[in-house]
């Protein structure tokens, strides 16, 4: 019986390392959400999660709605999970849309609401960050810009 060696499979495509989210990243993103949403009168929340979905920062202003803090924290769990901004996958889950089942199909809910956004470096995920508690054009636009003060995109 003889025996045959496997063909070596060597990988020249270099795998380099991203350096993960931070909770100093989170302080960033969060402290430029607040401006964000200072600049645009907006009393919300604000969340960030790391890539595997775990929270790294959360902060809620005093005169927030409370279900801001809810609303932030599935966005950016959302925006997570498909990577992709929430405010992209609005029309996918109505009544005729791709994704119309997704919401309740989870253990975990998602929030197809604008706000939440993924967070990327050199194109590979490595988080998300959510905004609620105002429009949700306001909410999204909040998002964006800490992510554009904080770099990270």
């Amino acid at each position: 019986m003889s025996t045959t060696t496997p063909a070596s499979t060597s990988t020249s495509a270099s795998t380099s390392t991203v350096r993960p989210l931070t909770t100093r990243d989170a302080d960033g993103l969060i402290e430029a959400a607040r401006r964000a949403a200072e600049g645009l009168g907006v009393r919300g929340s604000v969340t960030v999660l790391d890539a595997g979905g775990h929270l790294l920062g959360f902060r809620r202003d005093d005169e927030a709605v409370l279900i801001s803090g809810e609303t932030s924290t599935r966005k950016a769990y959302t925006a997570l999970q498909l990577d992709a901004p929430t405010a992209d996958l609005v029309d996918l889950v109505r009544p005729d849309g791709l994704f119309h089942s997704l919401p309740t199909a989870l253990d975990r809910p998602l929030l197809f609401i604008a706000g939440g956004v993924p967070l990327h470096r050199d194109g590979r995920l490595v988080g998300a960050i959510g905004f609620g508690g105002g429009a949700p054009e306001q909410d999204h636009r909040i998002a964006t810009a800490a992510i554009a003060e904080a770099e990270l995109v």
